[in-house]
């Protein structure tokens, strides 16, 4: 068997006749010869970019000392080093044939993936998802902002990974998505692909198994976008980390753009590789919060208005403040309502959203909601709902309004900005006074404590 040191040799005394002695010792000193097999030679290289320098001012050279050497039809791969390894893991390398360009056109990545069994389409983007759908809030404004930068310059950024984090709901897949979609748009050239972490590992598997898992890594190594969701499923499944990680660092050293979401910041998921965590650090972290009330009326609004529907402000308004929980809980709502109205024949109205909001909302569904502790604390001071919502300053209106925000505080669900809202679009720091001059006069009234009490019992008998 011809040895590969041997062959290498012979190369590059060929190919120190064409170039001179700085050029040779920067960039082929430290080549080592790695392998010799079925007529293709690999030599061991230490990064990226050193693979890369050669292939776009060496190739014809290489190619040239290998036809010399070896004979035409002679092949090249580089192994890259992309991990050192340390005393407890061995270095981790990945292999690349040798051509002018390592990228692929778009049609030929979905050639190569429908080929393999890969049933996807180019990029597996949710055409829906876009920065015009995604509506801006305090929530999300710097991941949506952040998320914009990358799509007008992908992988040369420093948002690279950029790792989207936040409950169930909240967002994270529609913004990687649209990040997705907006560089499709401005970047016709770039191969952009999401895949959901589960579906990788699947993959992955079914390609180890059946002995290809070449044509799995060819088509990864190709890719300039990665959108990867989920990526705490990856959690005490190994091999699977290990074949990510090996792509991420290619796609990473090679300015390609990696997304990622998780359900929790990096630093709190478990289950995933020390050395693959502290690259999920080198970029952004992102997180996405609970939209604020005038996000999700922002949000139903552009939602009725992609659908062709008039809603009322008191519906929005009354839908907005009742679900409290994610975006996904408040677009099902709003797809309930429609359904609804489109099967029924009835327009909306309040009254249809109460009854859909019973099925959603446990402050509804006892039937102790906002509305009810309003009128019941009017009723006993002797003033009116509409009283307690304006802007005076009298006295017993101030006290009955103070306690109704105090009891929707201890009988809802609802935000502290949510029950300000109810009362005239007070903000939260309002119904935290309340909240604490009311817990004042029952230390120090007993009058008041004795109304209270009475006004406690009667709600605890409405549920």
């Amino acid at each position: 068997m011809v040895n590969a040191e041997i062959i290498w040799n012979q190369c590059l005394e060929f190919i120190k006749k064409k170039i001179d002695s700085q050029s040779f010792n920067t960039w082929f000193t430290p080549i080592v010869p790695s392998s010799f097999l079925n007529g293709t030679l690999t030599i061991q290289v230490p990064t990226q970019f050193f693979y890369e320098w050669l292939e776009e001012h060496y190739v014809h050279i290489l190619k040239q000392a290998i036809d010399v050497v070896i004979g035409n039809g002679a092949k090249l791969e580089y192994s890259i080093i992309v991990d050192k390894g340390n005393a407890y893991s061995a270095p981790i390398t990945v292999n690349i044939p040798n051509t002018k360009s390592s990228l692929m056109p778009q049609d030929n990545v979905r050639e190569v993936y429908n080929k393999n069994d890969i049933h996807f389409s180019s990029s597996n983007l949710n055409s829906y998802y876009t920065f015009d759908s995604f509506i801006e809030g305090d929530c999300n404004k710097f991941a949506r902002a952040a998320g914009l930068q990358i799509a007008q310059k992908p992988g040369i950024t420093s948002f690279n990974p950029m790792i989207v984090f936040g409950g169930v709901g909240l967002g994270k897949t529609h913004l990687a998505q649209a990040i997705g979609n907006k560089i499709r748009q401005l970047h016709a050239g770039k191969v952009v692909f999401y895949v959901q972490s589960e579906k990788f590992v699947q993959l992955f598997t079914d390609y180890m198994s059946n002995n290809t898992l070449k044509d799995f890594t060819d088509f990864f190594m190709r890719i300039h976008v990665l959108i990867i969701d989920d990526v705490q499923f990856f959690a005490n499944k190994g091999k699977s980390q290990e074949m990510f990680f090996q792509i991420f660092n290619h796609l990473h050293q090679s300015n390609k753009q990696i997304i990622m979401t998780s359900d929790r910041a990096p630093k709190d998921l478990e289950g995933l590789m020390d050395r693959l965590l502290s690259r999920f650090k080198w970029g952004l972290n992102a997180d996405l919060q609970q939209p604020d009330l005038e996000t999700k009326i922002a949000i139903i609004k552009s939602k009725m208005h992609s659908e062709g529907i008039i809603i009322p402000e008191d519906v929005i308004e009354y839908i907005a403040i009742s679900v409290d929980t994610n975006i996904r809980e408040l677009e099902g709502v709003l797809t309930s309502l429609i359904a609804h109205s489109t099967i029924i024949r009835t327009e909306i109205n309040l009254e249809l959203a109460k009854n859909i909001l019973k099925t959603v909302v446990k402050e509804i569904d006892a039937d102790v909601g906002i509305d009810f502790i309003q009128k019941l604390v009017a009723e006993h001071f002797q003033v009116t709902v509409d009283e307690m919502k304006d802007k005076t300053r009298k006295k017993e209106i101030v006290v009955a309004r103070q306690t109704a925000m105090y009891f929707a505080k201890n009988h809802t669900n609802l935000s502290l900005k949510a029950i300000g809202y109810h009362f005239g679009k007070r903000d939260h720091t309002t119904v935290l006074h309340a909240i604490e001059s009311v817990n004042n006069m029952i230390d120090t009234d007993k009058d008041f404590k004795l109304a209270i009490s009475e006004l406690q019992k009667r709600l605890k008998f409405s549920k």
